[in-house]
């Protein structure tokens, strides 16, 4: 078993990001939260079939009818289960509300965001996972954690917590001004998701690049963004690093 296992993935510019799997203890205790939740559920569904079975049986006195009800019982459950996990990591971008308290989250395999595809393969094969503890031994003793969801859906599960220093988000005074700026003259509603995580990732990780690969990789985003956001080019006497902290600012204005 390894403790503190980490991985690294490296951008199409050749910069390397380093993460931390999150191992066998965050899961079981993002599992426990979200399992949790689902019992609630499932009882409050339970409670609320039990009242409509009953009506049912007492208006319709239809043959076999209650083994039917049972059945459909059972495959609405198992689809609440499912939708569960699903919905959460599609819509939190890899995160069910137990992995957000445990601070983990899922990932591809090289780094990127997790999508509609990704989550249902992976919340399909967790039953499999889970009978005789088949998904705890895979990732206790497989090299990068992965249980069959994540081999079938090419995903890994990382910590979301950073402690190095250069996991801090610093935004300059240039850039709170720019940012007012951008909200008049750009559009920023092209913009999704996965771009906002890519240059908030950049401004996390950028104290821990070599200036060459700061600059290349800066410049790279910015004229990617621009290009977005359909503007002309960057601002008159703006860098790089400064535009990306305007945008970061502006996508976090309530009204976008």
């Amino acid at each position: 078993m390894r403790f503190f296992n980490r991985i690294t993935f490296q951008t199409p510019e050749s910069v390397e990001l380093e993460f931390t799997l999150a191992g066998i203890g965050n899961r079981a205790l993002a599992l426990l939260i979200d399992y949790t939740v689902l019992t609630v559920t499932l009882l409050v569904f339970f409670l609320a079939w039990t009242v409509f079975s009953t009506q049912l049986l007492n208006f319709f006195e239809v043959q076999n009818l209650g083994i039917w009800l049972i059945a459909i019982f059972f495959i609405i459950a198992f689809a609440i289960y499912i939708s569960y996990f699903v919905f959460f990591e599609t819509l939190w971008f890899g995160q069910t509300p137990g992995k957000r308290f445990a601070k983990i989250r899922v990932v591809r395999d090289d780094g990127r965001l997790i999508g509609l595809q990704q989550a249902t393969l992976r919340a399909l094969l967790r039953p499999f996972d889970e009978t005789l503890f088949i998904g705890a031994f895979l990732i206790m003793f497989g090299p990068r954690e992965k249980r069959l969801g994540d081999l079938a859906a090419g995903t890994i599960v990382i910590q979301t917590q950073t402690t190095t220093a250069s996991a801090i988000l610093t935004i300059s005074e240039q850039a709170k001004v720019l940012h007012e700026q951008l909200v008049q003259i750009a559009d920023l509603s092209p913009l999704m998701p996965d771009d906002f995580a890519v240059i908030r990732e950049y401004l996390q990780r950028r104290g821990a690049m070599s200036l060459k690969a700061k600059a290349s990789l800066s410049l790279k985003l910015a004229e990617q963004v621009v290009g977005i956001i359909n503007l002309e080019k960057l601002p008159e006497a703006v860098t790089p690093d400064v535009f990306l902290e305007a945008i970061y600012l502006v996508y976090q204005q309530p009204e976008f």
